[in-house]
C-alpha cells in the first residue's frame, strides 16, 4: 500500500513538471478568408513590424524602440481587393534602432530581448500572423480591418488591426495603425527591480507589408 502510494505521488509529480512550463491555451478565429486569387509574394527586403517598448516609471526617453524582419509570407488578391495572407516573422532578426550607434548597449539589449527573459528566440524563432478576415472600413483614417492570429512563443491569440490596404501595379501594400499589444498575453512577463523602471506591459506595434505579385 505505501508502495503504490509512493508511485502514484511520484507520478503526480512528474505529470506536475511535464505540464507547468506548456503555454496556456491558444485561442484562435476561424480562417475565413478565400485564397483563390491571385498570389503575392511577400517582399522582405522592403517589409517590417515597427515595435516600441518603454518603462511605466521613467520618461519615454528611456524608450527603446525597432524593427523585427520577415522570414516569408504570401498573400491573396482577387478583383483588386485583399483576400488572405500568412506572414511568418524572423524573431532574431529582432533589433533595437535607438541604439544603432552605441554598439556595446546594442548588443546588450538585443541579447536580453532574445533570451529566456523575453521571446526566448532560441526555442521560439519565429513568430507569424495569419489574416482570418478581411473588413471594408468606410470611417475613419484607414480603410480595411484585419481579423488574424497572432502567434507568439508558440501562443496564439486573436488580434485585429485598422489598416491601410493597396493593391496597384502589381504591388500590394498594407499598413496597420500602430497597436499596444499584451507582452504578458503571449508569457513575456519579465520585470526589472523597480528601482530600474517598470516595463510597461503594452508592446507598440505596427505591420508594414509589401508584397509582389507572383509571376
Amino acid at each position: 500500500m505505501k508502495k503504490s502510494f509512493l508511485l502514484a505521488a511520484f507520478a503526480s509529480l512528474v505529470l506536475t513538471s511535464c505540464t507547468k512550463d506548456k503555454p496556456v491555451v491558444n485561442e484562435t478565429t476561424e480562417v475565413t478568408t478565400d485564397n483563390n486569387g491571385a498570389v503575392y509574394e511577400l517582399d522582405t527586403l522592403n517589409s517590417r513590424i515597427e515595435w516600441k517598448g518603454y518603462k511605466i516609471l521613467k520618461s519615454d526617453q528611456t524608450s527603446h524602440f525597432g524593427t523585427i524582419n520577415f522570414e516569408s509570407g504570401d498573400l491573396t488578391v482577387h478583383e483588386g481587393m485583399l483576400e488572405s495572407g500568412k506572414f511568418i516573422v524572423d524573431m532574431n532578426s529582432l533589433t533595437s534602432v535607438d541604439l544603432k550607434d552605441d554598439a556595446e548597449q546594442l548588443g546588450k539589449l538585443n541579447g536580453h530581448l532574445k533570451s529566456g527573459d523575453f521571446f526566448e528566440t532560441d526555442k521560439f524563432p519565429t513568430a507569424s500572423y495569419e489574416i482570418t478576415k478581411v473588413s471594408k472600413n468606410d470611417s475613419g483614417d484607414y480603410n480595411t480591418l484585419l481579423d488574424g492570429n497572432l502567434t507568439i512563443k508558440g501562443i496564439t491569440k486573436p488580434m485585429q488591426f485598422n489598416a491601410n490596404v493597396s493593391v496597384k501595379d502589381g504591388v500590394a501594400s498594407i499598413a496597420t495603425e500602430p497597436k499596444d499589444i499584451s507582452r504578458e498575453a503571449f508569457n513575456v512577463k519579465y520585470q526589472m527591480p523597480v528601482a530600474n523602471g517598470v516595463i510597461k506591459d503594452d508592446v507598440n506595434l505596427q505591420i508594414i507589408i509589401k508584397a509582389n505579385e507572383k509571376k
